[in-house]
């Protein structure tokens, strides 16, 4: 007979939740939808959220699993449609579909998790007025209390927070890197909850997060600093990711012990917590679980690729909080980083930059190919258009 231990089961992810840390997965599809892997996920990995961008949606859409999406499309070519509409009829029933998988995480959270995340047009990153319509548009579109309208952390990104926040669209700001930039989001926040209650909102029935992008910030350092070289220079790789999101939750606190917030809180606002995103090691070189248990404390989320989710049920060691207690070592690093001649605010505006490019590129490239599909099915002979039996996913624009 084998002998049972007795030391206690490892549970990593268990152990996030224990901690306060909220699990969402960094991924969608119809696949996931369709198989019964998203409630599977949800059910069996600890995970109470998701998180889609548009480089997602492209993935799942043009690649792979785009087959699952087929039926849909056909519907959506014999109408005639443009590949604009159809792209957001296609990721509106899939988030949708999330949403109701996640529902009963939602009810049972009284609204802080079970939530699924859905972008604006990229291609909108520097238009306030047209990002607030686009808004609209999904949250309508949506139609589920549990959706989280994804806007950038850009400047002009910046006052559609503040009126989507005011009219009670619940909101996940994104693209943020740096320590400044948050400082704003969380003001833009602050302000549209003052809006909505004056407007006379729930304010209770009001969420965000501010997403905080983690290994692209050691990315781009690291780069700069083996160009640099030098023994100092060169310790310091790897570093950058975990301190700024470290700083960012020093700054969180410094909010959330303000009379400002306090005021908000008294009439039933939830806080706008903070988000780890990106937290897939970029670098084969470094653990590829540092970015979600180096950033253990609670009220806050990490979003994970299930790659990373996987790798931290299998091996990751949660040992307590990693951030509180951390702000001075993290402040160290950056005196580090300037000392060798890091441009830090250079940094995160080239990060910034270059992830807006990234999600309009692959928004471009999903309306290319939904377009071709469009084409292709449209022309498709009758005899041909048979729908494959087990989509049942409705066309119907909300």
């Amino acid at each position: 007979m084998t002998k049972r231990s007795s030391e206690p089961l490892r549970d990593p992810l268990g152990q996030l939740g224990e901690y306060g840390v909220s699990i969402w997965l960094d991924d969608l599809s119809r696949e996931r939808l369709v198989s019964g892997n998203l409630a599977a996920v949800v059910r069996d990995k600890a995970v109470v959220g998701v998180t889609t961008n548009p480089s997602i949606f492209q993935r799942a859409i043009a690649g792979d699993s785009g087959s699952a999406y087929e039926a849909q499309l056909r519907d959506l070519a014999l109408r005639g449609v443009t590949a604009e509409e159809a792209v957001r009829v296609l990721t509106t029933a899939d988030v949708r579909a999330a949403a109701d998988i996640l529902r009963p995480v939602f009810d049972r959270t009284s609204g802080h998790d079970g939530r699924v995340s859905l972008e604006v047009d990229p291609r909108l990153a520097h238009r306030t007025e047209a990002t607030v319509a686009e808004a609209r548009q999904l949250w309508w579109m949506v139609d589920r209390p549990n959706v989280l309208i994804k806007i950038p952390a850009t400047r002009a990104g910046l006052p559609a927070i503040t009126q989507a926040i005011a009219e009670g669209i619940s909101v996940n700001v994104t693209l943020i890197f740096s320590i400044d930039r948050y400082r704003a989001v969380a003001d833009a926040y602050l302000s549209g909850l003052e809006a909505a209650l004056e407007a006379g909102h729930d304010l209770s029935g009001i969420e965000s997060v501010a997403s905080f992008f983690v290994s692209r910030l050691d990315t781009e350092t690291d780069r700069r600093l083996e160009e640099i070289g030098g023994e100092k220079a060169l310790a310091l790789r790897g570093r950058t990711g975990l301190a700024n999101s470290r700083l960012a939750h020093e700054v969180y606190e410094e909010i959330a012990d303000s009379p400002r917030w306090r005021a908000l809180q008294a009439a039933g606002a939830n806080p706008q917590r903070l988000l780890w995103t990106s937290t897939s090691t970029k670098n084969p070189d470094y653990p590829d679980t540092c970015y979600v248990t180096g950033l253990v404390t609670a009220g806050t989320v990490n979003t994970l690729p299930e790659a990373t989710l996987d790798a931290v049920a299998d091996h990751g060691e949660i040992h307590g909080d990693t951030v509180r207690g951390q702000y001075a070592q993290a402040a160290g690093v950056f005196a580090g980083l300037a000392g060798a001649g890091i441009d830090y605010d250079d940094v995160v505006e080239v990060l910034e930059a270059e992830g807006v490019k990234a999600f309009e590129k692959a928004w471009q490239d999903l309306l290319d190919s939904v377009a071709s599909s469009l084409v292709r099915l449209g022309e498709e002979p009758a005899a041909h258009r048979g729908r494959p039996t087990g989509s049942g996913t409705s066309t119907d624009a909300r």
